[in-house]
């Protein structure tokens, strides 16, 4: 089986146009799995601008009870007390780590908005909420909105979650038009984004292929790797995509990125 049969897709003029199939044949170093042969791939940049939305951190985890505990006096902490509060970028960086940090960076260097002045779609980076839809990451939050967060349950069949998501998804798509691909940074094996998001979006919605077999931490440091070096990801289309294959080789810790250190929701 394929990771993505391109005649059952609407994509497949534009990609046959842009990318014939004689230049889309996967080569050894490209094959990811043994359990699936990849023969055919649709190749970046069929879209003359994409964007990207962001899964959530874990609001219920270990880390984020360090950091709304009374007890906790590092800055983060004390800034989630104050009235101002603060980014949602670096909350949920803070509590996911590395797998945040990698999604945050890369979607900041590689977001390439239709239009960078709409108030709407301009900020090319957007952040799955579990209460509040698609928040860009400069957006403030305090500790009442994280513990907010960390009551719902982010399922598909949770209005709570879905609903907020569903009117955001849908304005921004008006906004973007139908020449933006949107890059998922998140899994794609569970149903809780892609059920939403892909009637939405339907083939616009794209993900990274080497995230296919990686685990979260892999992910992120696969995207501090590339934000650093300016080597963007390939994606493919959610539609049709194999979700699940075999683990790839480890990354090269030559090549590993040190750490460096708007909107409020109520």
């Amino acid at each position: 089986m394929p990771w993505f049969d391109a005649r059952r897709s609407s994509l497949e003029k534009q990609i046959e146009t842009f990318y014939p199939l004689s230049e889309r044949r996967a080569t050894s170093d490209e094959r990811r799995t043994t359990d699936h042969d990849p023969i055919l791939y649709p190749v970046i940049n069929v879209f003359p601008n994409h964007i990207f939305l962001l899964s959530p951190a874990n609001c219920g985890g270990k880390r984020a009870r360090i950091v709304m505990s009374e007890r906790a006096t590092f800055d983060l902490a004390a800034r989630l007390r104050t009235r101002q509060g603060a980014p949602l970028g670096e909350v949920f960086s803070f509590l996911s780590g590395l797998y945040f940090r990698g999604k945050l960076a890369y979607s900041t260097a590689f977001r390439h908005p239709p239009d960078p002045e709409s108030p709407v779609s301009g900020a090319g980076v957007f952040v799955i909420t579990p209460n509040a839809g698609l928040r860009t990451p400069d957006t403030l939050v305090t500790l009442g909105v994280i513990n907010k967060f960390a009551g719902v349950d982010v399922s598909a069949d949770n209005p709570s979650y879905r609903k907020p998501l569903d009117r955001s998804a849908r304005s921004l798509a008006t906004d973007i038009g139908p020449d933006c691909g949107v890059v998922l940074l998140g899994s794609i094996a569970s149903s809780k984004y892609v059920d939403v998001l892909l009637s939405i979006f339907g083939d616009r919605l794209l993900f990274p292929i080497d995230f296919v077999g990686r685990g979260d931490m892999s992910r992120g440091g696969l995207m501090l790797r590339s934000a650093a070096s300016g080597d963007e990801l390939r994606y493919v289309p959610v539609a049709g995509a194999v979700r699940n294959g075999q683990r790839p080789p480890k990354l090269d810790p030559a090549t590993r990125v040190p750490f460096a250190s708007g909107v409020r929701i109520r």
